[in-house]
């Protein structure tokens, strides 16, 4: 039975590193992709975001598909057993998604964000490796 990694995608060149990373380390597993959508991301007000958050879910949304195509070249559609657009904060989704479906690792890059970026905005994939119920690679 072929394991099933769980791939976070978010467009940066960490992300798909952590594709071709997949296939060379793991060339007989099934994939699973997800891009996270916060809707609160980017909004600089309250009141912006209740006003344009469709606007911004379909723009995610649009980005996600985008995504989900680049990982099929990448990988190979085949490799794709499914593709998810999850909705909340990143690490808090990840780790969910995991927790809650048959994965058996997560592959994710690093954004490599140190010093005074890494303390304020914290780190999604080292979150990510301290509450995940299942193995963490972590690719740079």
């Amino acid at each position: 039975m072929p394991r099933t990694l769980l791939v976070p995608v978010d467009g940066s060149p960490q992300s798909k590193e952590a594709l071709r990373y997949t296939v060379e380390t793991f060339p007989d597993a099934e994939l699973v992709v997800v891009h996270v959508l916060n809707p609160a991301a980017g909004t600089g007000d309250l009141d912006g975001m209740i006003a344009d958050t469709a606007g911004i879910i379909d723009e995610q949304q649009e980005f996600a598909e985008e995504l989900f195509d680049e990982a099929r070249e990448i990988v190979g559609a085949e490799r794709i057993v499914d593709t998810e657009l999850l909705v909340g904060r990143a690490a808090t989704e990840i780790v969910g998604y995991a927790d809650d479906n048959a994965v058996d690792e997560i592959v994710m890059g690093s954004h490599g964000r140190d010093g005074a970026a890494r303390l304020l905005l914290g780190s999604v994939s080292e979150t990510v490796v301290r509450r995940s119920p299942v193995p963490v690679t972590v690719v740079r």
